[in-house]
């Protein structure tokens, strides 16, 4: 058994509210299974908008034996007695519900393909995957999405200055695979759960739709979670670019542990009192170790897609628990060329007016689970 007063105690853990708003039609929860937390959103719908019901988060490492912030691994019955907590002690009622899968469970790819009729799109797509699946594609779920082209790309019908002749007209598909035993996992919790699943989708696509507005420009959106930090250019809403750094904010506590040789769950607490804000300068020089390579890596991809696109990036979305570190929004503001912002995902819904700081501040952390119920809503 694991003891709840050590995954729900303190502020970092479970924000228990009950129902908030009864909504007029049937509610969806929106579940996010990270590496060190589990988060939920539960909407509903009340006079025509969408209403913030319910919400919660518990921490996951308690359940590996490990601290609170710390990457798990955990099995499938550990996941299932983490989200029976959770609905239990979040009052969580509603049975239909929809699961995010994470990004780095998945194989995401940008092909290009002549331009044909749908018709023959869909035929050569699930061959043209065996090229960029390094798996057998008997051993995993395929889905694409055609993207619309850019006006101001290269693709499609430009005119071949050296030659004078066209180019012959092609399309970028955004092909996603999904390993079999992935989605057999999650269709097995929620069946253990006696859960209505609604849908599956890839995290990052969750966090897009609820830290952008469809943005006529180039937006990258940046998740730090505790073990990577994802990233995502999402251009007129539409997800351009991916890219994984296999650094989060785990590795911040890793970096404070190892400079000041002292024990994880201590450097996890300065961690999460003041962050960057510190007076100790050995843990904020510690703290910067990997958001440095973090932010080199951003800056790559800010870089690439420009060159690639002919398209600048216009701002940076900080989605995520790690962008909670105290002090690393101004750490990004002097870090990189472009404007920086923190997501404010429930912005975007009907919320409690005495809880609207409460859900600013906390609203990062939610991204994907709250992106995913409105899908669904």
């Amino acid at each position: 058994m694991v003891d709840l007063s050590k995954v729900f105690g303190g502020k970092f853990n479970i924000k228990k509210l009950g129902q908030l708003i009864s909504g007029e039609k049937g509610s969806v929860i929106g579940v996010d299974i990270g590496t060190s937390a589990i988060k939920i959103v539960q909407l509903g719908r009340h006079e025509n908008k969408i209403v913030l019901e319910n919400y919660g988060e518990l921490a996951l490492g308690p359940y590996a034996g490990v601290g609170v912030g710390q990457a798990a691994v955990l099995s499938k019955q550990k996941i299932k007695e983490a989200l029976v907590d959770i609905f239990r002690e979040a009052n969580i009622e509603g049975t239909s519900a929809a699961f995010s899968i994470p990004m780095g469970a998945t194989m995401l790819s940008l092909i290009e393909l002549p331009k044909v009729d749908r018709k023959q799109l869909n035929a050569i797509i699930p061959m043209e995957a065996r090229k960029y699946i390094p798996i057998p594609v008997s051993e995993v779920t395929l889905d694409w999405y055609i993207l619309p082209p850019q006006e101001d790309t290269t693709v499609g019908g430009k005119v071949d200055e050296k030659e004078g002749e066209k180019k012959p007209e092609k399309v970028d598909v955004l092909l996603a695979a999904i390993h079999n035993e992935t989605m057999n996992k999650y269709n097995e919790l929620t069946s253990d759960l006696n859960l209505v699943n609604r849908d599956f989708e890839i995290d990052i696509f969750s966090a897009i739709r609820s830290a952008t507005s469809n943005d006529s420009e180039a937006v990258l959106i940046m998740d730090m979670g505790a073990g990577t930090t994802k990233l995502a250019v999402s251009d007129f809403g539409i997800l351009r670019m991916q890219h994984i750094i296999n650094m989060g904010s785990q590795d911040v506590t890793i970096a404070i542990s190892k400079v000041l040789q002292i024990d994880v769950d201590e450097a996890e607490n300065i961690k999460r009192e003041r962050g960057l804000l510190s007076e100790d300068e050995r843990a904020i020089e510690a703290m910067k170790i990997p958001l440095e390579h973090i932010v080199s890596e951003v800056n790559k991809v800010i870089a690439n897609y420009r060159k690639k696109h002919a398209r600048p990036i216009t701002k940076i979305v900080l989605t995520g628990g790690g962008v909670m570190l105290g002090g690393l929004v101004d750490y990004a503001k002097k870090s990189f060329s472009v404007p920086v912002e923190v997501g404010d995902p429930f912005s975007r819904i009907e919320t409690p007016a005495f809880l609207q700081e409460t859900l600013k501040r906390a609203g990062p952390e939610f991204a994907v689970a709250l992106g995913l119920a409105i899908k669904v809503l």
